[in-house]
């Protein structure tokens, strides 16, 4: 099953790749099953954001905008393959979306995309900081295990509201920016994306954990954590961030045995399809 708004048959045709990696080995939460994301993603879009009438289907729009990119689901791939075809994608000027699993692929993605891409920022939204260092390659220590290829005074943390102390000074040693939900409803959505968008560097990676929602909008995480971001709030950032254009993105932590009635990866697919209809690429084209 292909992600629903694919719309390419071969990797050179397209703008933007999707990656499944389905995968957990990096985990320590008590839910399990985040390997299962990616495919349940790609089903529950398939079921409910394609519309048939008279043997004639139709794909549901981002909002207000048509899907004007060439999208092409490479398919499902091992944690330990994804680094390659994740430098092979950047390195022809094509935007990678890898969906997981847990969040320590992400320290397999963006590490081989700064071998390709210089001055790499990130905007990483999480519920938690993932900055243990005192334990390394797993979903807790992404930002240890990525400090060395980005560049740290553009990187914006979005969502956190529970860090461990060792995370806290972590956070304050390497001086990095952080907006809670709190801060964010302070100084409001615009003002919020606005000071991200200030601190980026012009290769912006986005990395984002289901769990930087608060539970009422996404209930299907591994590590739930109340009072997070409306699922609102959450797209107006992004597609603010995306608008100047991205080198890549990741989503993760979509625990499917913990859903409710699928909503989380109906929600992760419908992120996926806003963020995407947001992207400037060199040409955009009248698929959709």
């Amino acid at each position: 099953m292909k992600f629903a708004w694919s719309n390419v048959d071969r990797l050179e045709e397209a703008d933007i790749v999707i990656i499944g990696v389905p995968d957990e080995s990096g985990s320590h939460s008590s839910r399990k099953g985040a390997s299962k994301a990616p495919d349940r993603i790609r089903q529950v879009c398939g079921e409910r954001d394609v519309f048939a009438r008279e043997g004639i289907k139709t794909l549901a729009m981002p909002e207000l905008s048509t899907m004007n990119k060439r999208i092409f689901d490479f398919g499902n791939v091992k944690k330990s393959e994804v680094a390659d075809l994740v430098k092979q994608i950047v390195s022809n000027d094509k935007i990678p979306i890898t969906i997981g699993g847990d969040h320590s692929i992400t320290a397999k993605v963006v590490n081989a995309t700064a071998e390709v891409i210089n001055d790499v920022s990130i905007v990483y939204f999480d519920a938690h900081p993932d900055f243990i260092c005192s334990t390394k390659a797993y979903h807790g220590s992404v930002f240890c295990d990525i400090s060395e290829s980005i560049n740290v005074s553009r990187t914006v943390q979005i969502g956190i509201r529970a860090p461990e102390p060792e995370e806290i000074a972590n956070l304050k040693r390497m001086n990095i920016t952080v907006l809670t939900p709190l801060n964010v409803l302070e100084i409001g959505l615009k003002n919020s994306a606005d000071l991200v968008i200030k601190k980026m560097s012009k290769n912006v990676y986005i990395s984002l954990d289901m769990d930087c929602l608060d539970p009422a909008f996404a209930p299907g995480v591994s590590s739930p954590v109340p009072a997070g971001l409306s699922s609102n709030e959450l797209i107006y950032l992004l597609k603010s961030v995306v608008s100047n254009r991205i080198i890549g993105m990741d989503l993760m932590e979509v625990c499917p045995d913990h859903d409710v009635n699928d909503s989380t990866s109906h929600l992760a697919a419908r992120i996926i399809a806003e963020l995407i209809s947001s992207i400037k690429v060199k040409k955009q084209i009248p698929l959709l």
